[in-house]
């Protein structure tokens, strides 16, 4: 039996299913889950996903229910929509859902807004398809760190933790920016340490980090230090997507991480760029950077797959025109399965696939798809 996306369906449709088949891990029952895609404006900017994908979607990687919200940004007008009500609603936590009237709403922010670590095991931000957060080409758009004193230590493991549990669903982020951060760097529009991180049905639109450098990366989203290395699951979303809306940053046009496993499903990732130089560690004469058009991936014992997903038309300047993924001790592993990766632009380095960078000892798994 195949789960798939159809027209709609929304996520409360929940199933228990043998998976037999052959997308989904063998002799286990998986929980499985329809996402159907809320986007109400889908001429404003490509949609979300990729339309032509139906891969079967676990449930722990589906939205989260915000039928009971904790938080409310609006009264029901555009005007009452405003930065400072969202930042207020992020820190104090919770299922934070918008009430901005029946059309697309664009909340322009002037500074992040903040996880508070201490303010709520779980923060879910649904924007119902109808919101976009915009950084307006000056700030980062929204951050959480579970090893920064400002934002309240709540263990003594900071960098394994279970919580905050932050999650973004039905949303456009757009003109991020974060070239001004000198602490930590990198993410344009998301930068999050710790706990759990999940990204279901939204856009990302020219978001920018620093454009050199070997160790910052993230035009879009950047991330460390998962609980338990447990994957951050992106599904149904797009970075990018068509010319002149791209993501960009030194490294990870689309999302940089180090140390990170990543499970992209039914997404799109095109026109992100890499815009760093010489690679990492820098080459002599150069600030280093320009590898990972889409994805940029680098630590140890971290797993990338990619399911039902297509990535195309990103460039770099050193290495991994569409992904990178470089593990020190040489261990973890790549998966790909029902997904498009091709035309894919500029690097070197491909010991096996055509625009992924990897060492040759890689573990790799690619099934019922197309590489070129």
């Amino acid at each position: 039996m195949r789960i798939c996306r159809f027209p709609g369906f929304y996520y409360a449709v929940l199933l228990l299913i043998n998976a037999s088949v052959t997308s989904c891990e063998k002799d286990e029952q998986v929980a499985m889950v329809i996402v159907h895609n809320p986007l109400t404006n889908p001429q404003n900017g490509p949609p979300a996903g990729n339309p032509n994908a139906n891969y079967p979607v676990y449930a722990e990687a589906g939205p989260e229910d915000v039928s009971v919200p904790d938080q409310v940004v609006g009264d029901g007008t555009p005007e009452s929509c405003t930065c400072e009500a969202f930042v207020n609603a992020v820190a104090k936590g919770g299922k934070i859902v918008f009430n901005c009237g029946a059309d697309p709403v664009i909340i322009r922010l002037d500074r992040p807004a903040k996880v508070f670590n201490d303010a709520a095991r779980d923060v879910v931000i649904d924007g119902n398809g109808l919101i976009t957060l915009s950084g307006g080409g000056k700030t980062r758009i929204l951050y959480m760190n579970t090893c920064d004193k400002n934002q309240h230590w709540t263990t003594d493991h900071c960098q394994n933790q279970d919580h905050p549990r932050l999650t973004v669903q039905n949303l456009t982020f757009a003109d991020g920016n974060s070239t001004h951060e000198t602490e930590f760097k990198g993410g344009g529009a998301i930068w999050v340490r710790g706990g759990r991180f999940k990204i279901v049905n939204c856009r990302f639109f020219n978001n920018a980090c620093d454009s050199l450098g070997p160790d910052v990366g993230g035009g879009a989203v950047r991330v460390f230090s998962q609980f338990n290395n447990l994957p951050v699951y992106v599904v149904n979303t797009t970075f990018g997507g068509a010319p002149g809306y791209g993501n960009f940053g030194a490294n990870g046009g689309g999302v940089s991480s180090i140390g990170v496993s990543w499970t992209f499903i039914n997404c799109f990732l095109s026109h992100n760029r890499a815009t760093g130089n010489g690679g990492n560690p820098a080459q002599s004469g150069t600030q280093g950077g320009g590898s990972g058009g889409a994805v940029y991936n680098d630590g140890n014992e971290m797993t990338l797959s990619v399911l039902g997903t297509r990535i195309e038309e990103n460039r770099v300047n050193a290495f991994g025109s569409a992904l990178f993924f470089v593990t020190n001790d040489l261990s973890g592993n790549i998966r790909i399965d029902q997904s498009v990766i091709r035309n894919n632009r500029g690097g070197s380095w491909y010991p096996l696939y055509p625009g992924i960078s990897m060492h040759d000892k890689t573990k790799i798994s690619v099934t019922n798809s197309v590489i070129e």
